[in-house]
């Protein structure tokens, strides 16, 4: 396990995990981490650099398939569900709930990119824990 320590101010400052996933700013920061992560996952699989995108829908699934929509408002929409796992992915990472290299590790063990990054998800759910 890793030892909880925020990499930056900023990233403690969340008092419990549905303010995490409606955080639009968490979410700006997470979209590029995201991509970062699969990106480095897809490099990997692939054995040479290769960038990429996640689509929100794929996002949206995983969040799902991770049991944590019922934490978010009814009525979100694809796109909202998609900024919330990007936000908690990328505070499970700057308050060292999750590694960046195992981060890469579980989406790269899935061929299938929503259970990646379900595996992802659903491992920082488990881990996660506020003051």
């Amino acid at each position: 396990m890793i030892k909880h320590c925020p990499r930056l101010s900023f990233a403690w400052t969340r008092r419990n995990l549905n303010e995490v996933l409606i955080d639009h700013e968490l979410a700006s920061l997470g979209d590029s981490y995201v991509n970062f992560v699969y990106s480095l996952a897809i490099s990997n699989r692939k054995g040479s650099p290769f960038g990429t995108k996640v689509k929100g829908s794929v996002l949206a699934e995983a969040l799902r398939k991770a049991g944590l929509r019922e934490c978010l408002p009814s009525g979100m929409s694809r796109h909202g569900l998609a900024d919330a796992a990007e936000a908690l992915i990328v505070y499970a990472w700057l308050s060292r709930w999750v590694s960046l290299d195992e981060s890469v590790a579980m989406i790269g063990r899935e061929s299938d990119p929503v259970e990646g990054l379900r595996e992802l998800l659903a491992k920082i759910k488990s881990r996660i824990t506020f003051p």
